[in-house]
């Protein structure tokens, strides 16, 4: 049996002996090295997700079913398969002349909460459902709200900037900014491990990036690079969580606080806006 496990207050390797974790010096728990991993479900084949990855999961979803309902009351039949670019765009949807000429930044935000289709939060869902919980496990809550919106709103930056199309959606961006993070994770941790975890975050990305050069697919990979070039380099910079009391702790609890305000916002601006609009 592997005897390794994460110390649970700074995500160093400890083993399953230990009381005290060797490199904070925390209490580990008497019995938590001898508890059962809980992080899967159906013997590994489902992740278990952590309470911030379902609550990006809920918001994606109840957005998706507002713009749906909205899409069909506009006469759109085929609303819950391709939802009408109308629809997303008064729901937040990035636009290069919104953002650029209206001052609407809040569409860097909101963008990457809507979706497309069906399909298409289907997709985005099943690998944020994987891989937030593995950055919230590797990295914190803290952390992992961070990187998710900077590296959205990043991405959306560079699709405003390099992307012609006329809107984009999707939480895509924050996915890569996501794989950025574990590739960053893959090459601060200097082992077999590390360089294991970089190699198949490396690959996803790699793969991310060939799907959306297919050209019957209408995927923004310049949102996929901004997302994940600003996830990589905010995660590098980052580390991982180390005690929880210290001042590093707190300044990384602060930036997600502020990032939620953002995301509140954001939504707020949004609204405000759609009003106005007599949609």
């Amino acid at each position: 049996m592997d005897k390794r496990r994460m110390c649970p207050h700074c995500r160093a390797f400890i083993t399953t002996s230990d009381r005290v974790c060797p490199y904070c010096h925390e209490a580990v728990g008497p019995r938590a090295a001898e508890q059962r991993d809980t992080g899967a479900v159906l013997a590994g084949f489902i992740p278990q997700a952590r309470f911030t990855t379902i609550v990006i999961l809920v918001i994606n979803f109840g957005l998706y079913l507002a713009t749906t309902l909205y899409s069909l009351r506009q006469g759109n039949t085929e609303a819950m398969w391709n939802i009408d670019i109308r629809t997303l765009f008064e729901f937040g949807a990035r636009n290069r002349e919104a953002i650029v000429l209206g001052k609407q930044w809040w569409r860097l935000v909101t963008a990457g909460f809507l979706h497309g289709g069906l399909m298409h939060i289907l997709m985005n869902s099943w690998v944020l459902f994987d891989l937030g919980a593995e950055v919230e496990a590797a990295y914190g809550t803290s952390r992992m709200l961070v990187f998710y919106f900077i590296s959205t709103v990043c991405g959306f930056l560079a699709s405003t900037m390099f992307s012609s199309a006329v809107i984009s959606v999707g939480a895509s961006a924050g996915l890569f900014g996501l794989i950025g993070a574990m590739i960053a994770f893959g090459m601060r941790h200097q082992s077999a491990l590390g360089a294991a975890i970089r190699g198949l975050y490396v690959r996803w990305a790699i793969y991310g990036l060939l799907f959306g050069l297919l050209p019957f697919f209408r995927v923004d990979n310049a949102a996929h690079i901004g997302g994940l070039a600003s996830g990589f380099a905010v995660a590098y910079v980052a580390g991982l969580p180390r005690v929880s009391g210290s001042l590093r702790e707190q300044f990384w609890r602060g930036m997600a606080a502020a990032c939620i305000v953002l995301t509140v916002l954001s939504f707020l601006q949004m609204y405000l806006w759609f009003a106005r609009s007599g949609s």
